[in-house]
């Protein structure tokens, strides 16, 4: 881990595989973006939010610039080759390119980044709680071209679930798909606390990953190093990346 960039501890991440995440810390962007802002479209200086760019490719070692998505809450999905222009709609992506990373915003959602364990094919996936209960994990995960039980996810920081409350409408939105997500879900006065990593790696499950790592760092709590919209409101990015640095 630097100051910049954590690496995920992902027992299950194949040879060849890099994955990455980036903080807050160490960029150029001035308040309320301070300072590692990753984020083109939150209204933060385009010159800064070039230059944060420019060091978290240096800072990772990326091959290459990924191909940023212009994400929606939605659940579309889009596969990137070497030619693929940036600012596609979507909240998912993926790849079987050497070279090429897979990578999504966020600053709350829930970043899942997933390879299969033959390190063929990388993919990274935007979820927040409405991009989960859509169905954007398991858009990505019919997307890539392998069995489900080949494949390994790992959840990167999102809002924990001591500070994500909700309304009756998110829980009953998941409770539609399936009952047994009424345990990921808190009373809390009139609202609802919802456990966003334990509604993904259900999720997966469900799907037939058997090896899901990660989950469990909050934004919302760790100013220092994240941020978080439901925290502050106004604020930038981080990324969540995935790429393979060799072909197999």
């Amino acid at each position: 881990m630097s100051g910049i960039l954590l690496t995920p501890d992902w027992p299950g991440l194949p040879a060849g595989v890099q994955a990455r995440f980036s903080t807050r810390i160490g960029g150029v962007s001035r308040a309320p973006y301070g300072q590692l802002n990753l984020g083109d479209h939150v209204g933060d200086d385009p010159a800064a939010v070039a230059e944060n760019r420019r060091r978290l490719l240096a800072e990772a070692g990326l091959p290459a610039s990924p191909p940023w998505l212009r994400q929606v809450h939605g659940q579309q999905v889009v596969q990137l080759h070497p030619d693929t222009a940036g600012g596609l709609v979507a909240d998912a992506c993926w790849t079987e390119a050497v070279g090429l990373p897979c990578a999504v915003l966020t600053a709350d959602c829930l970043p899942v980044l997933f390879a299969s364990a033959d390190g063929r094919y990388v993919a990274a996936a935007h979820a927040g709680w409405r991009g989960l209960a859509e169905g954007v994990l398991e858009a990505t995960v019919r997307a890539l071209p392998v069995p489900p039980a080949s494949l390994r996810a790992w959840l990167g920081p999102a809002i924990g679930p001591a500070a994500f409350q909700v309304g009756e409408e998110v829980r009953a939105a998941f409770l539609a798909e399936a009952a047994d997500d009424a345990g990921h879900f808190r009373v809390d006065g009139e609202r609802w606390r919802a456990d966003l990593f334990g509604l993904a790696r259900a999720r997966l499950r469900r799907l037939g990953l058997a090896e899901v790592s990660g989950g469990g760092l909050c934004t919302y709590s760790d100013r220092a190093r994240f941020y978080s919209h439901r925290r502050d409101g106004v604020c930038g990015r981080m990324a969540c990346l995935i790429w393979k640095a060799s072909g197999v």
